[in-house]
């Protein structure tokens, strides 16, 4: 569980994270939407200010304080911390939340360019942690045992697939995917990290599993 010695990236998320979601569960409904379009990752509010609205997303958590992202987050996002540090996990978690938005975004703003889509995909409600959690998730993954890792990947995978397949919203379902596959490839970094942080008896790393 997280600790404020060890996880202070951690708990200084969360607390963040319950703080808006009180906010959008106890805030007028009217100032809450508004305060969500002016954070979405669409290709409009993209476009306009970048930087701003990618760190702005991040800051909800999609259901509201009540949610089990939350929890979640606490977990994989803490235990990623302990064994990797805070500011190498804050960077795990914001590459998966930047390349899976600029990944799914960038294509609809192609799209409509081309006359494919409608201009109203322009606009559209995209903010929340699940990127970024996805993103840790996956990396997590690569410090676990070999039979661990792959059930938990391959159990994560069957359920965006499933997701993907419903057609609900495809275009978060497949950042869901990029996310997820963006922490799995960080794995030769964050095990070459983990082992200068955690040296052998001997004084030398021991070998990943």
């Amino acid at each position: 569980m997280p600790s404020p010695a060890r996880t202070p990236f951690t708990l200084g998320y969360a607390v963040v994270l319950v703080v808006t979601g009180l906010f959008s569960r106890l805030a007028d409904p009217d100032l809450v939407h508004d305060v969500l379009t002016h954070s979405s990752t669409d290709v409009v509010n993209l476009s306009d200010r970048p930087v701003l609205v990618l760190f702005a997303s991040a800051v909800w958590v999609a259901g509201g304080v009540l949610t089990p992202y939350i929890l979640a987050f606490l977990l994989v996002v803490g235990a990623l911390e302990r064994r990797l540090g805070g500011w190498r996990t804050a960077g795990v978690f914001l590459l998966g939340h930047v390349l899976a938005t600029l990944m799914t975004e960038l294509p609809v703003a192609a799209s409509v360019a081309a006359g494919q889509l409608p201009d109203s995909s322009l606009r559209r409600l995209d903010y929340g942690i699940s990127y970024g959690l996805l993103a840790c998730t996956g990396a997590l993954a690569g410090l676990l045992w070999p039979r661990l890792r792959w059930t938990l990947l391959g159990g994560i995978t069957l359920v965006l697939v499933l997701d993907l397949v419903e057609f609900t919203d495809p275009l978060t379902d497949c950042g869901h995917l990029l996310a997820l596959t963006t922490g799995v490839l960080c794995w030769p970094y964050i095990r070459r990290a983990v082992q200068r942080r955690e040296p052998g008896p001997s004084g030398r790393a021991p070998r990943s599993a």
